[in-house]
């Protein structure tokens, strides 16, 4: 790409502009491919040091203060223009013709409240928190892209969208739409790390490939009484008992099988002496779905099933539905899209994947715009595959350099 070009570019308002390629001039003579080829030469160890900074630095959700900067210093740096979110954490970085259309690529950059126990030499050093669900290489992966397709004369513009908390509810992607990051995207892609393929390997499918995953919290109360005397009460523990079999149960047959939704209760506490009737008690657990319909569907639902489950044990109660996020929905489209950038990777890059029960708050942008997720591969191949969200999750690196082609491939395509 010439210099007149990226300063054309910038004149038409893109938000980012470079000045000088990996190749300096004789980036214009090279194939898009060859550039992200050629910038990953040159750059695949700052992208390796990028992730471990950004490991060893973690932050929970909307503290991402430090990680917003180092992004946005690296981006200005490469003569971009980061636009920082409200409130200090997230951006957003919009390079390409005005005039195209524009394509979103999303990484999340929020740690866990979990102690790291590695053993890395650029392990956490905050105690209590850690990147074990790979949050920091979503980073490092979006940031390359950035710096290697600024580059290039892109087919259509693209919007880099650097999402603050995805580990809680309500999520940064609700922030991020709210201020606007969506405005002009006609389309979004992401890739989340998954230890379950080796590295090389993406998984990617049509429709749902996480789920909703709403909570659900039930207070009980009745008078009490003693246990030699139930008829002279409300018996709580039988009302929780029937509800703790009842609703997983009813929703069972009240839903179609193939939406994969499931009811499961994590936590129920109530009394304390094995002769008396609690006055008070409670149940917790979690309602997920892959089908957007049926997610519509559940909260009334499971107060008619509640309702109906504890009306003729006369047992007071409150219940606390509280929605989650949709399911990732990946459209027909977008999701070849993302097979063909896939498959230029090689031959056995692209895999399949299974729908999982987990939730990811890039449903959020699905349901403005049209997109879809994939799973990046991050095991090795050899030894134990370390699931997300354990206090010894690693990744093996290599992958970084996969996920920088595998999103800079989507863009390429695109035109």
């Amino acid at each position: 790409m010439s210099t007149t070009g990226r300063s054309s570019a910038h004149a038409e308002g893109s938000a980012c502009a470079t000045t000088e390629g990996p190749g300096g001039a004789g980036v214009a003579d090279m194939s898009g491919s060859e550039v992200v080829d050629a910038w990953l030469a040159e750059h695949t160890v700052d992208l390796i040091q990028w992730r471990r900074h950004i490991h060893a630095n973690p932050e929970l959700s909307r503290t991402e203060f430090a990680t917003t900067e180092f992004i946005s210093t690296w981006l200005t740096k490469a003569g971009l223009t980061p636009q920082k979110m409200p409130g200090g954490t997230g951006l957003i970085c919009d390079i390409g013709p005005v005039d195209a259309p524009r394509i979103g690529l999303r990484a999340d950059m929020d740690a866990l409240p979990l102690q790291e126990f590695t053993g890395l030499g650029f392990a956490s050093t905050v105690p209590g928190v850690s990147h074990a669900c790979g949050h920091d290489a979503h980073t490092a992966i979006l940031l390359g892209t950035a710096l290697a397709l600024a580059e290039i004369d892109l087919p259509v513009g693209v919007r880099f969208v650097f999402q603050p908390a995805e580990e809680v509810m309500p999520g940064g992607a609700i922030d991020m739409v709210a201020a606007g990051a969506m405005e002009g995207v006609d389309r979004i892609f992401a890739l989340h790390c998954d230890p379950r393929l080796e590295v090389g390997r993406v998984g990617i499918r049509v429709g749902a490939i996480t789920s909703a995953a709403d909570t659900v919290e039930l207070v009980l109360d009745s008078p009490g009484g003693h246990t030699s005397r139930p008829h002279l009460t409300s018996d709580l523990v039988y009302a929780i008992g029937t509800v703790i079999t009842g609703l997983p149960g009813l929703l069972s047959r009240r839903i179609d099988p193939r939406t994969s939704t499931v009811m499961v209760w994590g936590a129920v506490s109530a009394g304390k002496a094995p002769n008396a009737i609690p006055q008070t008690g409670m149940l917790t657990g979690t309602v997920r779905t892959g089908d957007h319909a049926t997610w519509s569907l559940l909260e009334p639902m499971v107060n008619e099933i509640v309702d109906g489950l504890l009306a003729p044990t006369g047992v007071r109660y409150q219940l606390n539905y509280r929605r989650g996020v949709p399911p990732v929905v990946n459209d027909e489209h977008s999701t070849r899209m993302f097979e063909d950038a896939i498959r230029a990777l090689g031959p056995d890059a692209l895999a399949d994947t299974p729908q999982s029960g987990g939730g990811e708050d890039f449903s959020w942008y699905l349901e403005e715009v049209p997109g879809a997720m994939a799973r990046l591969g991050v095991w090795s191949g050899e030894g134990e595959q370390l699931d997300l969200h354990q206090a010894t999750f690693d990744l093996d690196e290599r992958a970084l350099a996969v996920g920088v082609r595998a999103l800079s491939n989507i863009i390429l395509q695109a035109g």
